[in-house]
């Protein structure tokens, strides 16, 4: 493929002298592809886990925030009376040790609401399952369970009598009388007494397979139509968390949900701009719901770990290297969790939250986006230990942030690159938030890459329309129509690029701290971006091996600003053809077909194109998306008009 050095989508069309041919090489198969080539990545950012995919409605379920009633607010009518008071004398569970208690005089109801998260988004009609965990202090009173709109109208309430003086599970399903987006969730005492609550929650029963105390279903869905290879957890910055004392601790968030310790999110004050004072994890989505999702959608596994460095923008924070004893059997035991047999240690945890069998985990990330010696330092007593158990367990070890955004990136990264060609993790992490015109001039940046070494995973990228970090970039289509011409160039060199991921994946609309993102939500609706369905179009038209592309003629001037790929399907016994006009003309192109088996004379054409502004939202999810038709007339040699800005993908079948 030719390096293309005319800005992206600035390119005005000269007629050509000899008409433009794109050859494609079908008797000249080349790499084998990654079934792993497209994924994705998932970090608790933008309110990611709590408050998104992770489906529970309250917020600070077990008030264990530091401000203890953070997301609630006191109920009381101006002839009620009684007061509250957050205890730790006896809790429910020790790992969250605060819990609320409301003591009524009985004038009227009173007690507490739970703002949710930007509020509760509920459906009419359907249920959602209230439980807490309850005692009587003193008297007998009732507690009152009730869902309000953001209007004050009720929606729903249930009374819950015969409180007992042990800690019990108290449970009630409520069914919304309207939808409602910002709904809030009331906890009212009846009667004089005394009441404890801890471990509040409430849950959509329709959730991802109906699963108890789960996952968005139309969030999920989203996941598994991409049909990913593998998913990247938990991160991301939070595996290192600003300082070592926040970093991700994969053992806190297996077990039972009150034995999960709470942490703060590092997102929650890393922004000035978006700082989210409310933002904690409670694990809810944990190491066990990360590894069940996988299974669910068909992705391969890929924790990464944190490697006793904190994130290197923060605090910078170091394990001593004769202290990273307990770090480096946190990851062995992680190791076992995911494929120990059902009696070792790790496996029976696995095996009582309802997985005997194993997950078949094969391959571990070692730390995120770290650099500099200490760094390879630490990689390589991971990789000793690791190795000395699990020999046939993948490694992936970082190459920092994007060079453009830490501090002497490039040398940092060469750097590495020099260290990672000696030791030989089997792949190689490299990030990449550039502009547009970056993408598109670097969609040859690995046809002459070293192919001695490391294979490449892509593991964070996304073209920024203002840049890093800033709150007015745009999930618009030039930034993905960008990135689909520097997708072909991975596709191509499957050889050497085995993974690649857009990031972040996941941001709530009203809660966000860094765009753009792959797929937006709010309480109650999620949508893809243009970048979305560029990812899409790539990851369900994957292929199995990489067929040559070559184009010739055109413009001798100024040559069209299209991009292409091709691979064959060997189980459909199709051609794939990606092809990226980034030009604002139409690009008519003969395509040549060689050594190809005895073509179909119709194939599909899925395409994608639009406005460069054009962008998804809630009110119109499929603004730009892929349109499919039927192309006709398809031979050896024919000719294919491809659309301005856009990204088709032609699908054409070989005769058995």
């Amino acid at each position: 493929m030719r390096s293309r050095t005319q800005p992206l989508l600035e390119l005005t069309m000269e007629k050509a002298q000899t008409p433009l041919t794109l050859k494609i090489s079908a008797d000249q198969p080349g790499a084998r592809i990654s079934p792993a080539l497209w994924g994705i990545f998932f970090e608790d950012i933008n309110f990611g886990a709590d408050g998104g995919l992770y489906a529970e409605l309250v917020k600070n379920r077990s008030f264990d925030f530091p401000e203890p009633l953070m997301g609630w607010s006191r109920i009381s009518p101006s002839h009620a009376r009684g007061e509250l008071s957050i205890e730790h004398d006896s809790p429910f569970a020790p790992a969250n040790p605060n819990y609320l208690r409301i003591a009524s005089r009985a004038t009227a109801p009173f007690g507490v609401a739970n703002e949710g998260f930007r509020g509760m988004g509920v459906r009419q009609g359907e249920a959602y399952h209230f439980s807490a965990q309850v005692r009587s202090v003193s008297g007998s009173p009732a507690l009152r369970v009730a869902l309000y709109s953001a209007h004050g109208h009720l929606l729903d309430s249930v009374q819950l009598p015969d409180i007992t003086s042990a800690w019990t599970k108290h449970a009630a399903a409520l069914r919304p009388a309207s939808t409602d987006a910002t709904a809030r969730l009331y906890i009212l005492v009846e009667g004089t007494g005394v009441v404890d609550i801890d471990m509040v929650s409430l849950f959509p029963e329709h959730t991802w397979r109906n699963r108890a105390g789960g996952l968005r279903a139309d969030m999920v869905q989203l996941l598994a139509d991409l049909k990913p290879g593998f998913l990247r957890f938990p991160g991301g910055c939070i595996v290192e968390g600003s300082e070592l004392a926040y970093r991700y601790q994969w053992k806190h968030t297996v077990g039972p949900l009150e034995d999960r310790k709470l942490v703060i999110n590092r997102w929650n004050y890393e922004f000035l701009h978006r700082p989210a004072p409310d933002y904690y994890e409670s694990f809810g989505l944990g190491f066990f719901e990360f590894f069940q999702l996988c299974e669910d959608i068909g992705a391969q596994p890929l924790p990464i770990i944190n490697c006793g460095m904190a994130c290197q923008f923060n605090s910078c924070e170091l394990v001593p290297l004769d202290q990273l004893g307990p770090y480096v059997q946190d990851a062995l035991d992680l190791i076992e969790f995911a494929n120990g047999p059902a009696d070792s240690t790790w496996g029976r945890v696995r095996a009582r939250m309802g997985h005997p069998e194993p997950f078949t985990m094969n391959m571990i990330g070692v730390g995120n986006e770290q650099w500099g010696p200490q760094y390879v330092e630490r990689y390589q007593v991971f990789a000793a230990a690791i190795k000395a158990r699990y020999p046939e367990l993948q490694l992936v070890a970082a190459t920092g942030s994007d060079a453009t955004i830490f501090p002497n990136g490039k040398a940092e990264i060469e750097y590495l690159w020099s260290q990672w060609r000696t030791l030989q993790p089997e792949i190689v992490d490299e990030h990449f938030y550039r502009n547009p015109e970056w993408f598109a001039e670097n969609a040859n940046r690995y046809d002459s890459f070293d192919r001695t070494g490391p294979r490449v995973f892509v593991g964070e990228y996304a073209a920024q329309s203002v840049g890093v970090a800033s709150p007015d970039n745009r999930n618009n289509w030039k930034t993905a129509l960008s990135e689909a011409a520097f997708m072909t160039g991975l596709e191509r060199n499957a050889d050497v690029v085995v993974m690649s991921c857009y990031a972040p994946l996941f941001g709530h609309t009203q809660a966000w701290q860094w765009t753009p993102n792959l797929i937006w939500c709010d309480n109650l609706r999620a949508y893809g971006t243009p970048n979305y369905y560029v990812q899409k179009a790539f990851s369900t038209n994957r292929g199995d091996v990489v067929l040559p592309v070559h184009w010739s003629g055109g413009p001798t001037a100024a040559e069209p600003a299209c991009f292409a790929s091709a691979a064959r399907d060997e189980l459909a016994g199709e051609i794939i053809l990606k092809v990226v006009n980034t030009g604002a003309e139409p690009v008519t192109a003969a395509l040549e077909i060689d050594g190809a088996n005895r073509l179909k004379s119709t194939g599909l054409a899925l395409t994608l194109s639009g406005e460069l502004t054009a962008e998804n939202s809630l009110e119109e999810p499929r603004k730009v998306a892929p349109v499919s038709a039927t192309v006709s007339g398809v031979r050896p040699a024919f000719t294919y008009t491809f659309k301005p800005h856009s990204l088709t993908v032609l699908r054409l079948g070989e005769e058995a």
